[in-house]
């Protein structure tokens, strides 16, 4: 039961209060909610590295910060922080070697790798989603629009338009950095074929010494 008689207290200076888990008062408080959510996830992954899980499902159940996309103002270079302090305390929890192939870390499983939702992949996804989503279901939308007009005026960092357009251009223009890392990836991906392949051929060849 709603109480149409209670007052509603007035936010005090400096004070925020919570909508839909993001603080708030005259607007977002992105820096705020950054920090909480980073010491949030922090604190849920140390739970699960320290727990009785085997390897699989931790890696299967380390958090991601998809809910946050596209409403607080990430930084591709934030998110790859993240990417590096979550590396760290695998190696630090025994389920990463320092010298280990990174590219491994974030190869599907099915393809042979360790299956680990890559921070900086995921919030690049989760804003072209956005961007697709409205300027395709919503695209006569009169209250969309005005709000895309509004979001033109803000700055390239701050906007749900421009951030995605952003990314998909350098996504589609790949530097010499972005080459090496995907090289790497498919030389990761080729080398572990070979593997399965080695040992599979030595299986089947013990298997015909035996009979």
């Amino acid at each position: 039961m709603i109480d149409i008689n209670r007052e509603i207290q007035e936010l005090e200076q400096g004070k925020t209060y919570r909508y839909l888990g993001i603080a708030e008062s005259e607007g977002i408080q992105h820096q705020q909610m950054k920090e909480r959510l980073k010491q949030e996830y922090s604190r849920i992954l140390r739970m699960i590295l320290k727990s009785e899980l085997n390897a699989r499902n931790k890696i299967t159940a380390v958090p991601v910060l998809r809910c946050s996309f596209g409403v607080i103002n990430w930084r591709t270079e934030e998110t790859k922080k993240i990417d590096r302090k979550t590396r760290k305390m695998l190696t630090m929890c025994k389920m990463h070697h320092s010298k280990a192939d990174t590219n491994r870390l974030y190869v599907k499983r099915k393809e042979v790798g360790r299956g680990l939702v890559q921070i900086e992949a995921a919030y690049k996804a989760e804003i072209i989603n956005i961007a697709e989503h409205l300027n395709t279901n919503y695209k006569e939308d009169q209250f969309v629009n005005i709000v895309k007009s509004h979001d033109s005026t803000q700055p390239n960092t701050n906007s749900i338009i421009k951030t995605p357009a952003k990314i998909t251009e350098e996504l589609s223009q790949p530097n010499e950095r972005s080459v090496a890392k995907q090289d790497g990836i498919q030389h990761t991906k080729a080398r572990l074929r070979e593997f399965l392949k080695k040992k599979k051929m030595e299986k089947q060849s013990n298997a015909w010494t035996v009979h």
